[in-house]
């Protein structure tokens, strides 16, 4: 098994992972990979009409390797009802 770090950067600016996460795969990789991200989501979307969120992989080496990105928008349509 390999290590691999998650940097998180949102509008809260760069967040490094110092500790890591063994994964013994890239599927494992990319599956973690989408729980963060769905997890920053579910937190930090209400409330706010637009946000962004990467993630940066890096292997035991500090090496990037991957990167994956939510993006969120919300806006009323001016002829919607309120």
């Amino acid at each position: 098994m390999a290590r691999y770090h998650f940097d998180i950067h949102n509008g809260d600016g760069p967040t490094s992972d110092a500790v890591g996460m063994e994964l013994s795969s890239r599927a494992e990789v990319l599956a973690e990979a989408g729980k963060i991200l769905s997890d920053i989501a579910r937190d930090e979307i209400p409330g706010h009409d637009r946000i962004s969120i990467v993630l940066k992989v890096r292997d035991e080496r500090g090496v990037p390797i991957f990167i994956s990105s939510l993006s969120f928008m919300a806006e009323w349509l001016d002829d919607m009802p309120q």
